[in-house]
């Protein structure tokens, strides 16, 4: 397995998913997601995964979380998240093609 987590330092959520793969003993790579964020080929990957409408985290701090809703194209929403990542829900869990977001657990173990 190769996982990434794509996580903020503050997520209650992330900090469990970290939590829940060190106990089982599975490398990961950890990446933050408000400094770094998601590059374009990687955001086109999770949104194949799971799907645009639920990478999109409707609790975000972010100015532009409000007009998120009267984006109309789904490029003009791709193109906001890459530009303001804390629009993003997390954590983003990652393998391979394989991608969650949130605390899913009943997911992570099938891919072990």
């Amino acid at each position: 397995m190769n996982i990434q987590i794509y996580s903020r330092s503050k997520c209650f959520d992330s900090k469990k998913a970290e939590r829940w793969f060190k106990e089982r003993r599975i490398k990961f790579q950890l990446i933050d997601l408000d400094s770094k964020g998601l590059s374009p080929r990687e955001l086109d990957s999770v949104i194949a995964a799971v799907g645009l409408e639920s990478l999109l985290d409707e609790k975000s701090k972010s100015p532009d979380a409000a007009a998120m809703k009267y984006l109309s194209s789904r490029e003009q929403k791709i193109e906001k998240l890459l530009e303001d990542p804390r629009l993003i829900k997390s954590p983003i869990v990652r393998n391979g093609r394989l991608a969650t977001v949130g605390y899913r657990p009943e997911v992570w173990e099938k891919w072990e």
